[in-house]
């Protein structure tokens, strides 16, 4: 029985036995028994981490420490609302706090503490907890964003839409007639992608 520590883009946390690209976490979501209650963070800082850090094994979710979480790829992680570790992804998150500075116009990369703040704010409605989504053309979303298409995550890739499954990307689609979409990835990312930052794709979104 696999561990509830899949991510979807959705930021729904699932017990599913798919294989991700990445690692993450939200702090310390499970009990003694290894079961997930009904937080789904315990700090702002929401991280996507590498899978293999200077080979160190570690229970994914050992007594009192955090759980690791895990992910497809960094489009879903993205979209669920994390960004890149400063510890193990050094270099990663530079340049992503380097775009967010970018497209943002500051003076100077952020410190990470603002830009969880922000990503916070736009990714959690405080009433209900859930996902806040947002309506966007869909010729004005960058390579690298999801939505919500026929009712599942899709990637938006090319001017194209490849719909999102724990198997992989299926075939890019240009559907006829759609304009506006419901997106997935909160505004603080897309503004992140669309001054470059190229986040890590499965092989399946470039035809592998």
């Amino acid at each position: 029985m696999p561990l509830q520590n899949r991510v979807l883009p959705t930021q729904e946390i699932v017990a599913e036995p798919g294989r991700g690209l990445l690692m993450g976490n939200r702090g310390t979501l499970h009990g003694p028994d290894r079961r997930l209650g009904t937080t789904r963070w315990r700090s702002k800082a929401w991280i996507c981490c590498v899978l293999d850090w200077k080979g160190v094994r570690r229970d994914p979710m050992p007594p009192g420490r955090w759980t690791a979480l895990f992910f497809f790829d960094e489009a879903v992680a993205l979209a669920a609302g994390h960004r890149p570790c400063h510890y193990c992804r050094r270099r990663d998150f530079l340049r992503y706090a380097g775009a967010w500075a970018t497209g943002r116009e500051l003076g100077e990369r952020p410190r990470a503490a603002a830009m969880d703040a922000q990503l916070h704010f736009e990714r959690v409605d405080p009433r209900t907890r859930q996902q806040r989504t947002t309506v966007q053309d869909l010729d004005a979303l960058p390579d690298g964003a999801m939505i919500r298409y026929d009712g599942r995550p899709a990637l938006v890739l090319g001017r194209h839409v490849l719909p999102w499954s724990w198997e992989g990307y299926g075939d890019p689609v240009r559907p006829p007639g759609l304009v506006e979409v419901a997106v997935l990835t909160p505004p603080a990312n897309l503004v992140v992608l669309k001054a470059g930052f190229a986040p890590i794709l499965h092989p399946t979104a470039l035809g592998n």
